[in-house]
């Protein structure tokens, strides 16, 4: 117990840390600087990585399901009235097939294996609901976690060039969501409260729709 509190506390200073740090490095995700404070302080420590993520790894997936429940607060807080409702679905069903089928579709093309082309069908998804996607369609946990934090990082990290022309901040927030879910929320929210609203909406819906008919077309198939 004692080694989770220490865990849970190395942690908390690395993202208080961060937050601190991030004001000089607008251009860079909060959860990125924090990745790098963890390391070094783990390395300052002589903790080796393995036994820390081995000591907080259950904590840490229990309290990310109760901070993806808690979206829900500011979903809240949107206003849909001006928002054009036909383009705005349209938009949430192209973006959840085609945040499925692209990345299948590239590693079936490089001839990767079957189970990781599953796993590459939970990459535009949270981590919570593409891990309970990943069980229900046989795909390897380990590689979905791996994908899912692995596009969230380079999705925010690369937002800012990406969107840096971008004035309209529903738009922003919705790209950052739908593309790179809570990692990209989190960069939405440091863009400003309209867009992390906008973007924890757009990780939100696209993850229901996604655990809606994923499982069920991936099991149907002959």
């Amino acid at each position: 117990m004692l080694l989770v509190i220490a865990g849970f506390a190395l942690t908390l200073v690395s993202h208080i840390l961060a937050r601190f740090l991030g004001q000089y490095f607008p251009r860079l995700p909060v959860i990125v600087i924090a990745m790098f404070i963890v390391l070094a302080l783990l390395w300052l420590v002589r903790w080796p990585y393995d036994h820390y993520i081995q000591q907080v790894d259950q904590l840490f997936r229990h309290l990310l399901g109760y901070v993806t429940v808690a979206l829900a607060i500011p979903l809240a807080a949107i206003r849909l009235d001006d928002v054009p409702l036909k383009a705005l679905i349209s938009l949430f069903v192209f973006a959840t097939l085609t945040s499925v089928a692209v990345p299948m579709g590239l590693a079936y093309a490089v001839h990767l294996s079957s189970p990781t082309v599953l796993a590459f069908a939970t990459r535009a998804v949270t981590t919570p609901i593409a891990l309970n996607i990943a069980s229900l369609i046989h795909a390897p946990l380990a590689m979905v976690t791996l994908i899912v934090i692995l596009s969230g990082l380079i999705g925010a990290a690369l937002s800012p060039i990406i969107l840096r022309k971008l004035d309209d901040e529903r738009a922003a927030g919705l790209a950052l969501g739908l593309a790179a879910h809570a990692i990209g929320t989190v960069q939405a929210w440091q863009r400003g409260p309209v867009a992390g609203r906008y973007a924890a909406f757009g990780m939100a819906v696209n993850g229901i729709l996604t655990a809606i008919w994923l499982p069920l077309l991936i099991l149907n198939l002959p």
